[in-house]
């Protein structure tokens, strides 16, 4: 029963183990489904399944039908123009990241759009080219066709290693999106989760800074290797700065004007994005004052500048990947599938969240799958989202992604008509803009000031998965990451906080016994507390806490105990020890016997309980033993364990924890445990865990229900009023009264026991 009395309550109920609990309290047998249930369910087929099924896999037939033609349409329109300016401009950019000519990027920018438009659950983002995905892909390029040959040895024909280059790429895309298709049927989605936020910053950054530096060779103009290998970036600088003194001026020039331009007018609109209607499109001006300047004053010859040159009109037929490369490629495929998967998702998430609509993390994996892998057979290369590109997108009222047909459409008719127009600009003036949208990644470095002071283990994660991805590379610096970020996990888990609570405030609140002044330790108990799991890789580091928190080894004691009584049996065998109404007496001067011939005895006895029904009196080890007799005092009889932050016990951890409750008990220690799990209690039984020495009725629902069951206890082995109520069935109900406020309180048991 629970009376509200102000801001304070009342309790009045009985002292529940978990079994008296049970046996008062009707437990309801639910059934647990197995995982063949759960796999019949899955392929279970039904009317309303298809149904369910159908929608899911096709969610634009959920949105479409209930679109608001009047409301929405106008901005979609003026948002999907606006992307679409962007994705044209970020497709030929971000191309040079890949290796191959700018006009593949265009098909990057167009492809995976109209499959999400199906297939995808976000309305906001712009799928396309993402430059870390660019750069991985990019990386796979440069590994299988160096700059220097076509990869066979047969020809060095620049047009030759462009086509293969082209082909490596879109292979590599093709089978990162079979990835991503088979990771969302399989229902893998959770994937991401694996991919904290830390990581993924740590590891755009570095990624940024790779970016960075691949577009160096552009900006100066400079013939550099691709170095797709550990500690690349290092011999890429090095590349660099060999030859900068052959740098093309009018290119580096170009470039760091651009840079300023874009950086200041994006800052710009960062700072008044509440009073600009529409972000300014910086990218789409730079691009047609840059063409409008090179055609006119003829660069390219003039200052033998290097210039994007005439894009491809038209489509490709679609091709099959190559078989070759796809062996090649396969842990690439991988990591790229995983990170542009993880992206893409975290800004659908922001997205989600703030304009309120539900986004499904395995269709949106089987959408961009199915989006790079019709993106491959046509020749672009792996997409993802940009953040620049699907802020703007949201930014200038996109609702639907109806903007992101629009945008495909602008992206369409530069392929088809207009994208002559872009052929005397220069390289240089793309790498610019590719590094101008880098400025929100590489803002990350903010966060590690941040995280050090909130969580140093997260910060300790940036750090060491940027410094991988920067000098291992982004494939093996991601495995490296996610392998010390669950290193991490194991670390924590493995030392775990463990703590000996004391009552505060004399209530039924119990806290660390350091943090607080008005505490209630009852004598002769110890309540210890493991916040973590318990398995095998802790179970140790348990074992030793709590033998540290008692203050005694429960083993070393037993065996000290076992070999007093083997040598009071020899001294009373010899007459040295007489028995009288006032204990033992010594007769003679003892026979020390050494601790090594005690030793060398069969140490398995030792471990067992001590036994004295053989002798004529009981010892009572808290007395003064016969000379030549030491054993450790021990002012302990209760301790209790709380298990309320322990969320799992594992079989391993099962077999050590009882042998050290076993060794506790056969000191005449009783333990207790206190908010287990649900579960736990028929786990244990299962596994058999119980015998006649560990008991399921040392279970109790909390803390405070042990610590007044062993006061009661207590009580009544001391006064023979309340063992003979206690044996008349007389009910153990305890009460909790606060009054005036936490350090006020009393609790009290009808049967006057106090503390």
């Amino acid at each position: 029963m629970v009376e509200p009395v102000g801001n304070h309550y009342v309790i009045a109920r009985p002292v529940y183990s978990e079994k008296t609990f049970n046996e008062e309290h009707e437990k309801l047998h639910r059934y647990h489904k197995t995982f063949w249930d759960h796999l019949k369910l899955y392929f279970s087929c039904s009317p309303q399944r298809a149904k369910k099924i159908a929608l899911r896999l096709f969610p634009v037939v959920s949105w479409l039908p209930a679109y608001h033609f009047r409301e929405w349409v106008l901005s979609d329109i003026i948002s999907g123009i606006n992307t679409g300016l962007v994705a044209v401009l970020q497709g030929l950019a971000f191309a040079l990241l890949v290796n191959v000519p700018p006009s593949y990027g265009l098909y990057a920018a167009f492809f995976p759009v109209l499959v999400y438009f199906i297939f995808g659950t976000s309305r906001h983002i712009s799928v396309g080219p993402f430059p870390v995905l660019s750069l991985m892909v990019g990386g796979v390029v440069t590994r299988l066709v160096p700059d220097d040959s076509t990869g066979n040895g047969n020809s060095t024909n620049i047009s030759a290693i462009n086509d293969e280059r082209v082909m490596v790429a879109a292979s590599v895309t093709f089978l990162s999106g079979v990835v991503q298709l088979l990771l969302g049927i399989f229902q893998f989605g959770f994937i991401v989760i694996y991919l904290s936020q830390s990581l993924i910053s740590g590891f755009t950054t570095a990624a940024a800074i790779h970016v960075l530096v691949s577009q160096l060779k552009f900006m100066f103009q400079l013939p550099v290797p691709g170095f797709n290998i550990p500690f690349g970036i290092i011999y890429t600088l090095e590349s660099i700065f060999s030859q900068i003194t052959k740098a093309n001026v009018a290119d580096l020039v170009t470039s760091l004007i651009v840079l300023l331009i874009v950086f200041v007018v994006k800052e710009m609109n960062d700072r008044y994005k509440e009073k600009l209607p529409a972000p300014i499109p910086i990218e789409l001006l730079v691009t047609i004052l840059a063409a409008l300047i090179s055609h006119f004053v003829n660069f390219e010859e003039k200052f033998d500048v290097a210039v994007v040159g005439k894009l491809e009109e038209g489509f490709h037929a679609p091709v099959a990947p190559d078989v070759g490369i796809l062996q090649s490629c396969i842990g690439d495929a991988i990591s790229i599938a995983i990170v542009g998967f993880a992206v893409a998702f975290s800004v659908a998430k922001v997205y989600s969240i703030k304009h309120d609509y539900p986004i499904d993390g395995n269709q949106e994996l089987i959408a961009f799958g199915l989006g790079n892998i019709v993106g491959g057979s046509f020749k672009g290369f792996a997409s993802s989202t940009a953040l620049s590109r699907s802020g703007v997108q949201e930014s200038t009222g996109g609702k639907t992604q109806i903007a992101g047909i629009i945008s495909s459409v602008i992206v369409l008719v530069v392929i088809l008509a207009i994208g002559f127009l872009l052929a005397p600009l220069q390289k240089s003036v793309l790498a610019s803009l590719a590094l101008g949208n880098l400025k929100g990644m590489l803002m990350q470095f903010k966060e590690i000031g941040i995280l050090w002071r909130k969580d140093k283990y997260d910060c300790v994660i940036w750090v060491v998965t940027f410094l991988a991805a920067i000098f291992l590379g982004l494939d093996i610096g991601l495995a490296t990451a996610v392998a010390f970020q669950l290193l991490t996990v194991v670390i924590r888990s493995q030392i775990p906080s463990c703590t000996v609570l004391a009552n505060v405030g004399r209530s039924n609140i119990y806290r660390n016994r350091k943090d607080y002044t008005d505490i209630y330790e009852p004598e002769g108990v110890k309540i210890f507390r493991c916040s973590s799991p318990i398995f095998f890789a802790n179970i140790e580091f348990f074992r030793e806490k709590l033998i540290t928190a008692v203050g005694f080894n429960p083993l070393r004691v037993l065996r000290k105990r076992n070999k007093a009584l083997r040598k009071i049996r020899k001294m009373l065998k010899k007459g040295e020890l007489q028995v009288t109404p006032k204990g033992l007496i010594c007769m003679a001067n003892s026979t020390y016997e050494s601790e090594e011939e005690l030793d060398n005895n069969k140490i398995e006895e030792l471990d067992q309980p001590a036994i004295m029904t053989d002798l004529p009196i009981r010892i009572n080890w808290s007395t003064d033993l016969p000379p030549g007799i030491s054993v450790p005092q021990i002012n302990l009889h209760s301790i209790i364990l709380d298990f309320s932050s322990v969320s799992f016990l594992d079989f391993s951890a099962m077999t050590v924890l009882r042998k050290t409750l076993k060794e506790f008990v056969r000191l005449d220690i009783d333990i207790y445990i206190a908010g287990a799990y649900e579960g736990l209690l028929d786990k244990l039984e299962r596994s058999a865990f119980f015998d006649e020495e560990i008991k399921p009725s040392m279970f109790f629902l909390t803390i405070h229900d042990a610590v007044l069951h062993i006061l009661l206890k207590k009580d009544i082995a001391n006064s023979p009023k309340l063992k003979l109520a206690e044996e008349k069935g007389r009910s153990s109900d305890f009460v909790i009264i606060p009054r005036n406020g936490l350090r006020s309180r009393e609790c009290t048991i009808p049967t006057e026991t106090k503390f």
